[in-house]
Order: structure tokens, then C-alpha cells, then sequence
């Protein structure tokens, strides 16, 4: 057992992610609320979130048992790069990617490897951008890696992790005398603070005790309320860019990515080309013309994962309305989820949670609508009550202040892809539908075991036997709960799916998704796969395809 202090073992990379996940989310509305450049989306605090959260969903699943950090360390960039939202989120992988890359083979960290390594990092982050600007989130992570490189030549790994801490949070708060818009507005840089807080997690975890911080700037007296998504390049083209465009792409050559980034540099700006060492590659830009960054894509490999953002519409949409209420006139998304996992993935799309991790009951859904407050109040009831009873809300919340919609999710996974497509920006009958046309299209199914004889579809079960459910029918009885699963997806995929998302369970064993995404990998190689823990205790893994 290490000492505090002295090293960084496998516990201890787990637990400062844990750490990280808890500060972001607690301070995400915070470092949103602070994008000023170059585009109004508002989002860099989110999308930081997002992604680590897909970092420790990659560690739960392919390193559970793992106790090295290379192996953990790897584990976290693999699940950012595949997992990063936003270009803040594919800095953040790529940084995790430059830690993996330095800490390969390593079993535990001294002060010192962990200088090299955040030098390390904050090179290939560099190299991963066309114009990496000062006063943002590069910058900040630079002055870290200098701070831990110098204090990595004799000192311990605290007195490494507190300088890297501390020149990081000198250097954000110069960043607002670095760039004009930060000027402006009187702020630091988004994602330099995000970066601040996994730095400070890093420091609690190795010293036992988060650094105390001077107040962030977060507004200027009299300064203009300006919002928009800093990502660490200097703008070039006036921060009038239309859309966001990101994409993977396979089957290419370091050559052909070059010319790639090339080509986007001529198209657009915030332009990012990142690796994952495994011949993959994410790439990101902000440009007018989205069918011509991705024709550029389709020259240098194949492409998959392709999202086009529109920011005007994006920022139309945020005008008055939010995903939590806030007055007469808005519209919430109420979901009703179990696990701590499942219920931290809706919080982050926006929606009003009830848990319902013991029985809920009408009561407890009536007053969680009601504590919203909405004109508009979209219910994903996630089948923890029967029709009827949810008749039965509906009929006792709406008044003449509030119209209640719920919305047909039977599963976590429906809901999930029913407020994947949720836009407050069109007429809520509208947004109902389409959402509710979302949930339709998505084939769920579930692995439990059973704990009684009974009489299925498929024969008759008995105590203990794995069984694979599409929808609410029992469709698989197995005695192996790796089996089970994998003739469930089998089924499921039978009718085609581009996209299979698996939320695992609280009691779920050790690498049962890793073992059925290998088997989906195997079986259906041009099927998607994400996993995500979602903690419920109802069913030991979940799935949707779409």
C-alpha cells in the first residue's frame, strides 16, 4: 500500500477521476457560463463532463480489474477520444492520450514521470492544432506541464502535482488579459478553469486536501453578457463560422491526414486532428460550408460518427428557454431514472431527474413535476410505473398553468434517445413528436437472472438461469450470462442497427460488456457500440439499438 503522497498507483488514478467527475459537475453551469469565444454555444463545461464521464465508462468496462496505471491511464484515453463532445472534449482526450503515451508500462508514477508526462501531453495537444492561441485552455495546460517539469527534477509527487496546480491557475488568470473577448468580457478561459479543476482534483488526491483558490473571474461590472465556446485557437476568420463539424475517420495514413488538416485550415478554423495510436482518428472544425469538410473527410479514409452543429440555431434556441424550468413560459424534460451513473447521463442532456431507485410511486412523480414549475412539463416515465398510473398524474398535474406531456419510454435507453433529439426551440407538440418518434425507433432489451420458476415465450425457466429480454418478453434462457447476452443482441440486431447502447447495472459482473461489445465487434463489425454505467439495480445490463 503506497503512502499519500509518495506515488500514484491504480486506487489512486481512480479515485481523482471520481474526484474530477465531482468538480465538473459541480461548477458546469459555472465554466458554460463563461464562453466568450470564439462562437455562442456555451457548452465547454458540458462537454468536459461528458467526456470524462466516457473516460471512467471505458475504465469500468475494459480495465475494471486493472491495477497498473498504464493500463488504467490507456483505459481513460480511450474512452475520451471515442467518447469527446465538443472540441474542449477532444483536447481533453488528446491530453489523456499524451499521459497514456508517456506512462506506457508503468505500474506506478513517481514526481518526476509525472513531469514527462504532462510535458508530454501538452505537446501533443499542440501539435494536435492549427493555431493554438495563448489565454486558453493550451496555454493554461502548458504552464502546468512547465510547472511539473521543473518541480519533477527533485521534488515530490506532491510538491509536482501542487506546482503543476499552481502555474495553471496563474496562468488562467492571465489568460484574460491574453485575448481580447476574454478582455471584454472579463473573464478567464472556460476550458482553462476546467483543466484547473481536474488539476486541483489531482492535488486532493495525492495530498489529501483540494487547494484553496482565489475567487475565479466570472463577470466585469458593466461588461456585455456574451456567451460562446472557447477551444483554444486563434480565430481567423472573424468567429463567424456557421457550423461545427466533427467526424472519425479510419482507413487513412498520417500523409493523408495532413492533407486533411490542410484543406479544413482552408475551409474553416478551430481546426483539431487527433490520433488515438490505434489508426483512428477524430477530427473537428468550425466552418460555413459543412458538406465540404466532410467530402474533405471522405478523401483522406472512411468516415463515421459524423455530427454537424448549426450554432445559430443552437443559440436561437437558448433564448428564454432552458432544460430546467425558470419561469412561466418554459419547458422542462423530467426524467424518471435509477443509478447514479444513469442519472448523472440525463442531468448532463438536460433534464429534470426523479429517481426511482425504490419503487416510485404517483405521489412522488406528481410532486417532481410540480416542484418544476413549467408551462411545459415532458415526462420520460422509463416504464417505472404502468399506463395507468401515469394516466393518472397527467390528470391530477395539468391546470391551466401547466400542460404535462408524457412521452412513450419504456426503457432508460428510450429516454435517452428520445432526449437525444429533444430541441426547446420547436412547438412542444412538435418536440413531443419526435422524441416520441426517437423512443419508437430504439429496440431495447435487458439481461436479468431469474429468481423463480416460470413459464416464458422460450420454456420455462428456472432459478438462476440468465435470461435476455427484447422489450418486456423474455426472448433468451441461457446458463451463462455472457451467452445470454450475447444471442440478445443477435436477435435484437437481426433487423439491422447502426448503434447499440448498453447501460450497465450495479450488480453487473466484471467485463460483461467489454465481452459483449467484443461479440457485437465479432459478429456485426458495422454496428457502434457505447457503454455507459448506469448503476440501476433492475436489470444487470440494459440495451437500446438504433
Amino acid at each position: 500500500m503506497l503512502e499519500v503522497g509518495e506515488a500514484v498507483d491504480g486506487t489512486a488514478l481512480r479515485r481523482w477521476v471520481d474526484l474530477g467527475l465531482r468538480a465538473l459537475a459541480e461548477r458546469r453551469d459555472e465554466i458554460n457560463s463563461l464562453n466568450v469565444f470564439p462562437v455562442p454555444d456555451g457548452d465547454t463545461g458540458t462537454n468536459l463532463l461528458v467526456t470524462l464521464r466516457s473516460a471512467a465508462a471505458e475504465l469500468d468496462t475494459s480495465a475494471a480489474d486493472a491495477e497498473d496505471v498504464a493500463t488504467i491511464v490507456g483505459a481513460l484515453a480511450r474512452g475520451a477520444f471515442h467518447g469527446a463532445r465538443g472540441n474542449s472534449g477532444v483536447l481533453l482526450a488528446q491530453m489523456l492520450r499524451g499521459l497514456a503515451d508517456a506512462l506506457d508500462g508503468a505500474v506506478v508514477v513517481d514526481g518526476a514521470a509525472l513531469g514527462r508526462a504532462w510535458r508530454h501531453a501538452a505537446d501533443l495537444v499542440t501539435r494536435a492544432l492549427s493555431c493554438p492561441a495563448e489565454g486558453t485552455i493550451v496555454s493554461v495546460l502548458h504552464a502546468a506541464a512547465d510547472g511539473a517539469h521543473a518541480a519533477g527534477r527533485s521534488g515530490s509527487l506532491v510538491t509536482v502535482a501542487t506546482a503543476a496546480a499552481d502555474a495553471a491557475a496563474e496562468a488562467l488568470q492571465r489568460t484574460t488579459a491574453q485575448l481580447d473577448v476574454l478582455a471584454e468580457a472579463g473573464v478567464v478561459d472556460a476550458g482553462g478553469l476546467g483543466l484547473l479543476l481536474l488539476l486541483d482534483a489531482f492535488v486532493e488526491t495525492v495530498s489529501g486536501r483540494r487547494p484553496d483558490r482565489a475567487p475565479i473571474a466570472t463577470s466585469k461590472p458593466g461588461a456585455p453578457a456574451r456567451r460562446g465556446g472557447h477551444n483554444g485557437h486563434e480565430p481567423r476568420h472573424g468567429g463567424d463560422q456557421d457550423f461545427e463539424v466533427m467526424y472519425f475517420v479510419e482507413g487513412s495514413d498520417t500523409a493523408r491526414m495532413d492533407t486533411l488538416r490542410t484543406r479544413l485550415d482552408a475551409l474553416g478554423d478551430s481546426v483539431a486532428v487527433v490520433g488515438d495510436g490505434a489508426g483512428t482518428w477524430s477530427v473537428h472544425v468550425h466552418c460555413c460550408d459543412a458538406g465540404a469538410a466532410v467530402e474533405a473527410g471522405l478523401e483522406a479514409g472512411r468516415l463515421h460518427q459524423v455530427t454537424v452543429t448549426c450554432f445559430a440555431l443552437e443559440a436561437q434556441q437558448r433564448i428564454g428557454v432552458g432544460p430546467v424550468a425558470s419561469g412561466a413560459g418554459s419547458r422542462s424534460v423530467l426524467a424518471v431514472v435509477a443509478g447514479d451513473g444513469a442519472a448523472e447521463l440525463f442531468e448532463a442532456e438536460g433534464a429534470a431527474i426523479v429517481r426511482a431507485d425504490d419503487p416510485i410511486t404517483r405521489r412522488h412523480l406528481l410532486d417532481a413535476i410540480r416542484r418544476l414549475g413549467s408551462r411545459d412539463v415532458m415526462v420520460l416515465p422509463n416504464g417505472a410505473l404502468p399506463a395507468q398510473e401515469l394516466v393518472a398524474v397527467g390528470a391530477a398535474a395539468r391546470d391551466h398553468r401547466r400542460e404535462v406531456m408524457f412521452l412513450p419510454c419504456s426503457s432508460m435507453v428510450q429516454g435517452l434517445a428520445s432526449l437525444a433529439v429533444h430541441d426547446p426551440g420547436r412547438e412542444a407538440a412538435d418536440d413531443a413528436f419526435a422524441m416520441s418518434e426517437a423512443a419508437a425507433a430504439t429496440r431495447w432489451g435487458s439481461l436479468r437472472i431469474a429468481n423463480e420458476r416460470a413459464l416464458t415465450w422460450v420454456g420455462t425457466c428456472e432459478p438462476g438461469h440468465s435470461l435476455g429480454l427484447s422489450g418486456h418478453d423474455v426472448v433468451v434462457i441461457e446458463h451463462d450470462l455472457v451467452t445470454a447476452g450475447a444471442s440478445l443482441l443477435d436477435k435484437v440486431l437481426a433487423a439491422g442497427g447502426e448503434l447499440v447502447t448498453m447501460l450497465v447495472g450495479f450488480d453487473a459482473p466484471d467485463g460483461l460488456a467489454e465481452r459483449l461489445t467484443r461479440h457485437v465487434n465479432d459478429r456485426h463489425p458495422e454496428v457502434e457500440v457505447l457503454v455507459y454505467h448506469g448503476g440501476q439495480r433492475s436489470d444487470l445490463l440494459q440495451l437500446g439499438v438504433e
